[in-house]
């Protein structure tokens, strides 16, 4: 296997893994934390493990619309971006090693979602609740799972690499002027 090849592949590990902890973790707090009750609370009530079931996508936006439009919505066409961001990957060799790791990151927490929203007739389970302290109108942040988390950290350092590195190239850029 050329180092090319085994440099696209490694990340991908990035995502099983994700993808194993998220459905790991669902499972555990479905098993034990009955729908829409509090499991645990830790220092006060500023982190909980509490379990609910969403519909919808981010901040259960669409929760309320057809079964049909969220199936559509927030089920093939993920699947489909998904598809299309994996064939980008694979044809793309520009990309650094982090920005790999990120979007591997990023396609297995959607992938962990996706999952739920094919298999799980009540919709993604979430888990996470944290105190907002009324920040942004919000005295809770909406509750998320580990694909949420993988989503948003690796969607972050993604963004954060590509302004480096467009940085960087345009100084090397106007250093060779």
């Amino acid at each position: 296997m050329n180092k090319e090849l085994k440099s696209k592949l490694w990340p991908i590990s990035l995502a099983v893994i994700v993808i194993i902890l998220d459905q790991i973790t669902k499972i555990l707090v479905m098993k034990n934390i009955p729908l829409y009750t509090i499991g645990a609370s830790f220092m006060g009530d500023f982190f909980r493990i509490i379990h609910v079931a969403n519909t919808g996508v981010a901040f259960s936006v669409g929760a309320s619309w057809s079964e049909t439009a969220r199936r559509l919505l927030f089920s093939l066409i993920p699947l489909i971006v998904i598809g299309i961001v994996i064939t980008i990957y694979f044809r793309n060799d520009t990309w650094t090693k982090l920005q790999r790791w990120a979007i591997m990151g990023i396609a297995g927490g959607g992938l962990g979602n996706l999952i739920d929203r094919f298999f799980r007739a009540e919709g993604v389970v979430d888990f996470i609740d944290i105190k907002f302290y009324g920040l942004f109108g919000l005295e809770r942040w909406p509750t998320f799972n580990i694909a949420d988390s993988a989503v948003v950290v690796c969607g972050f350092i993604l963004v954060i690499s590509f302004i480096v590195t467009s940085v960087k190239e345009s100084k090397e850029k106007k250093s060779e002027e």
